[in-house]
């Protein structure tokens, strides 16, 4: 036996021995050049069919058959019928699907023996509207920015296909090539997520709130991937600001999840100071309080100690950015888009958000045991709080100040946030001027314009919510679901502003969840006294309700709670908590 066929041997034998024994991706040599993907995928058939182009009946056979719920991802060689797409010199079939909800992932095609042994090329065009499946790249915002959702590609004979990766309800499937025959057994979509249970939930007599909250909780899920994004279409970024309102709801409906901390530990590491995250001064301020609520919810000191180098620095730099009298010296600030126009306001808002930040700078140094950067936060917030700007009627605004005790919650309510109801209310911050009318006690005003805004979006056909809304779109408006008729408008193409103009608008944001992680904290009454919940405060807020029940995930497992409104209006509560979370009234 030759040396190289023993060495071979040697190598295969030493292979199949540590395989017996540990499992490895390729081979150690490349075990620290692999990237590990904790999500999974599902493959889900079409729901309906939207729309179709076949000539009369002359293009397309059998279209019935993608919609069969049997479908298993592979080719067959048989007599079964199955779709058959067929173009001629100057007509080609065209199919616009649909997959009943939003999803992040692909699509799987695959595709039958007609006759013809070779590649077929297709279009494809991902939407998470009708409208939006059915557009041009470049004409009426439509973008294959963040991520391809509209492309060519080849389809094998008598094989499988896997491509894509956005955020879509909606498919338009085009066949390119003349004068051929493309079979077509099963068209899926791949839908990539995070296995995890919905250890909290929400249910009342309402099942307007019930979907409001089932909804918000599905759309931060839609986003945690490997990172958590706040647009599994557009905007797959990992932004400080808008990551709260998800922090809160995963809290809220998941408990402890790896995405979270793996987020906020990419933004601290990739933002060494004195910049700003995501190159915003009031991101960074976000990332404090984020840590704040995060702990509290979940109680880990050891990963918080992980982040008082970086926390101690960033107070540091913040402290420069306060003047002799208390005010902030930034000349620029963001809080969300819809805000943008108001100048003055945001500079309010800025101002409210810094207290909010060395109050929460002030909590976490304090748990961190370093008394002196506790105070020094203490005393720089109480500085700030007594310099008062001018809101100038920004719901934004009126909301951070009354949040920071810089306005009363219930003057910030009647005079901005609730004028109107839900106009000029925003997606994200929306979040923050619910908190500010339960401050003031507005319960049932809050409630009502969850029912309006947030269930604005579901009228129209929403299975998330979106990255902007604005009740006055909805006048003329068809929904999401169909070919918009002459005479109305188009939700998603006629509207939206700054970076998300028309089909560039995002209809899966996770930053428009809040009304999720408010019902279980005000109406189930879930508020967390001590950190890592082992101390709950239950005080339910039913207003118009007469029943609601939820659960609500801690570290030590999950709370089950009931209320339910007796004949002279008090509420009877029923909890049940597991060991380790103490229960107070």
């Amino acid at each position: 036996m030759n040396k190289i066929l023993l060495l071979n041997l040697f190598i295969i034998s030493s292979l199949l021995a540590g395989a017996q024994h540990k499992p490895h991706v390729f081979g150690n040599e490349y075990n620290n050049k692999v990237f590990h993907d904790s999500r999974v995928r599902s493959y889900i058939a079409p729901q309906r069919i939207v729309w179709k182009y076949d000539g009369g009946g002359k293009l397309i056979n059998h279209l019935e058959t993608l919609l069969e719920g049997n479908h298993n991802g592979q080719s067959e060689l048989t007599s079964r019928d199955f779709t058959i797409m067929s173009s001629t010199d100057n007509e080609y079939p065209s199919v616009v699907l649909d997959f009943g909800k939003e999803i992040q992932g692909g699509i799987q095609i695959v595709t039958t023996a007609t006759g013809m042994n070779r590649a077929i090329k297709l279009r494809v065009r991902f939407g998470e509207s009708v409208s939006e499946a059915m557009s041009e790249v470049g004409k009426q915002g439509a973008t294959n920015d963040h991520a391809m959702r509209d492309f060519v590609m080849e389809v094998p004979w008598l094989g499988v296909a896997e491509v894509g990766n956005s955020g879509f309800r909606f498919v338009r499937i085009d066949l390119l090539d003349p004068n051929v025959k493309l079979g077509l057994k099963e068209v899926n979509a791949i839908f990539t997520y995070r296995d995890i249970p919905y250890l909290g939930s929400f249910k009342s007599n309402d099942e307007r709130l019930n979907k409001i909250w089932s909804t918000g909780a599905y759309t931060v899920h839609l986003n945690m991937q490997e990172y958590i994004w706040d647009g599994i279409k557009r905007d797959r970024l990992v932004w400080l600001g808008d990551l709260h309102p998800e922090v809160m709801t995963v809290n809220t409906v998941f408990g402890y999840n790896e995405v979270i901390p793996k987020s906020l530990d990419l933004a601290r590491d990739i933002t060494p100071l004195p910049g700003w995250m995501n190159g915003m001064f009031s991101y960074s301020l976000w990332w404090i309080i984020i840590h704040r609520d995060w702990y509290r919810y979940q109680g880990n000191l050891d990963y918080l100690k992980q982040q008082q180098p970086y926390l101690t620095d960033l107070l540091g730099a913040l402290f420069k950015e306060v003047d002799a009298s208390g005010k902030h010296v930034r000349t620029d600030g963001f809080l969300d888009w819809p805000a943008s126009p108001n100048k003055e306001g945001i500079k309010a808002g800025i101002q409210a958000l810094m207290v909010t930040a060395f109050q929460a700078g002030a909590e976490l140094s304090l748990t961190l045991g370093d008394k002196a950067l506790s105070e020094k936060c203490s005393e720089t917030a109480a500085l700030m709080q007594k310099n008062v700007l001018p809101h100038n009627n920004l719901k934004q605004a009126a909301a951070l100040m009354a949040l920071a005790d810089m306005m009363p919650a219930g003057r910030a309510n009647d005079e901005v946030i609730n004028v109107g109801g839900a106009k000029n209310f925003s997606t994200f911050y929306g979040y923050y001027m619910l908190q500010a009318q339960a401050k003031a006690g507005e319960y049932q005003a809050a409630i009502d314009i969850i029912r309006k805004f947030w269930g604005g979006m579901l009228d129209l056909g929403a299975t998330t919510f979106w990255e902007d809304f604005n009740l006055d779109w909805t006048e003329n408006a068809a929904g999401i679901t169909e070919i918009v008729p002459k005479g109305k408008d188009d939700i998603h193409a006629d509207f939206g502003a700054y970076c998300y103009k028309q089909l560039r608008h995002s209809l899966c944001h996770g930053w428009a969840s809040g009304p999720t992680s408010w019902l279980s904290e005000h109406v189930l009454g879930v508020q967390v006294v001590e950190p890592g919940c082992k101390v709950l405060k239950i005080e339910p807020h039913l207003g118009d309700l007469e029943w609601v029940e939820g659960s609500f995930p801690t570290p030590y497992g999950t709370v089950q709670i009931k209320h339910a409104k007796q004949s002279d209006g008090k509420i009877k509560t029923t909890v049940n908590a597991p060991k380790g979370v103490k229960i107070v009234k």
